[in-house]
């Protein structure tokens, strides 16, 4: 499966990588996109669980570093107040 790496940058102008095992992520967040806060935790972690469910599908097991990702974002996302702007880089 094709493995997806966006940036994210954070209303403070810090900046992290999102990791998704699937490019479905990409039918939810897209580079160039801007986005509250709240609404990035929800298009990132449902696409999480997607790209989780595309590898249970193809390889019988769920991807385990999503849940990471999905930690690692809820953690940086909970230095913002929802209705602050990320952008997503690349």
């Amino acid at each position: 499966m094709p493995e997806v790496h966006l940036t994210l940058e954070w209303p403070d102008g810090s900046t992290s990588d999102l990791y998704s095992p699937s490019t479905v992520i990409l039918q939810r967040l897209r580079p160039g996109q801007s986005l509250p806060v709240s609404a990035l935790k929800i298009q990132a972690i449902t696409a999480l669980q997607e790209a989780s469910e595309r590898v249970r599908s193809r390889y019988g097991f769920a991807c385990t570093r999503t849940d990471e990702e999905r930690q690692k974002l809820e953690h940086m996302a909970s230095r913002f107040d929802d209705a602050e702007w990320v952008q997503i880089l690349s």
